[in-house]
């Protein structure tokens, strides 16, 4: 057998569905940059993950060792008036991809949220916390849920990765919001009843590239190490960048926004970190190099120390 050959049976073949979005993006960049590996991103218009027979054709026809789910319809409060399009795509489309993963042997990597919990604890949540009810739970943390459930029934060596409060380069997030409002003068609202770990997708996409590697299955939590309410977030990237900018601090009540969101949001990264032998770096280490790499931003100066 030639080289080349022997080169092309040991190819890993990864494919990423929603391969367009905050964390898909990052994640086809970081796989298709592993040794060995050719991946395939799907966004949207190229996989709607709702219509199973097309899941299943799509994957059957490229043949994955490895299948990540991170499509999904995150627009939290528009899922409170959409809430079976929500289901559809975070339910029952996550189901189709487990199914077609599992039709055709491949692993499986899919996407979840601390949604899924209530909120109301003040320990770290670890992946075996009972999941809140459906009353205790918006309707985007309801959905996502669901997902988990169909991807079990249907992958049963799935490996679900739960995140919190992500951001990144490729779609709408926090800080580039608050950055935006910043420099536009508008006031500067931001709650201060909310604690968790913002998560770089870049970092995350990374570290689902190790979780692959390995022989698990089952729940992960993985999020950037450290915690912080929205206002130190806010405080942190606006110091970061050099703008001197008043922010009001309000309660999530004094927001009232249609979906209720969880105000404890600390996930036990303790299952990853024995997996893999790392952590994630802190929060304000990731978002110096993000505020770092933004067009027309100062150098930042101070996202790790205030």
């Amino acid at each position: 057998m030639s080289n080349h050959a022997q080169k092309s049976v040991s190819l890993r073949k990864v494919l990423i569905t929603g391969a367009g979005g905050l964390l898909g993006t990052p994640t086809v960049k970081a796989f298709a940059a592993c040794r060995a590996t050719k991946a395939l991103g799907l966004g949207h218009r190229e996989l709607d993950i709702t219509n199973a027979e097309l899941v299943r054709s799509q994957v059957a026809a490229f043949g994955p060792d490895l299948v990540i789910n991170c499509a999904a319809y995150t627009n939290v409060d528009a899922c409170e008036t959409n809430e079976a399009a929500a289901d559809r795509v975070n339910g029952e489309g996550a189901g189709n991809v487990a199914r077609a993963a599992a039709a055709c042997g491949a692993k499986l990597i899919h996407l979840s949220t601390d949604y899924v919990f209530d909120g109301s604890g003040s320990l770290p949540y670890t992946e075996d916390h009972p999941a809140g009810g459906p009353s205790q739970l918006c309707a985007y943390g309801r959905s996502k849920l669901l997902g988990e459930q169909c991807v079990r029934q249907n992958h049963p060596a799935a490996i679900i990765v739960r995140t919190a409060w992500l951001y990144g380069h490729d779609g709408p997030c926090f800080p580039r919001a608050i950055l935006n409002r910043a420099r536009s003068a508008e006031p500067l609202r931001v709650v201060t009843d909310q604690i968790g770990s913002p998560t770089y997708a870049p970092d995350l996409a990374a570290a689902l590239c190790k979780l692959s590697d390995l022989d698990v299955a089952g729940f992960f939590h993985v999020t950037n190490a450290d915690r912080c309410t929205w206002l130190d977030f806010s405080r942190a990237i606006l110091q970061a960048v050099g703008l001197d900018v008043p922010i009001e601090g309000i309660t999530a009540a004094d927001l009232n926004r249609p979906a209720k969101r969880p105000a404890f949001s600390i996930l036990d990264n303790g299952r990853y970190i024995a997996a893999t032998g790392s952590a994630l770096r802190p929060w304000r280490e990731a978002l110096s190099d993000y505020l770092a790499s933004l067009p027309n931003t100062a150098t930042p100066t101070g996202a790790g120390s205030a």
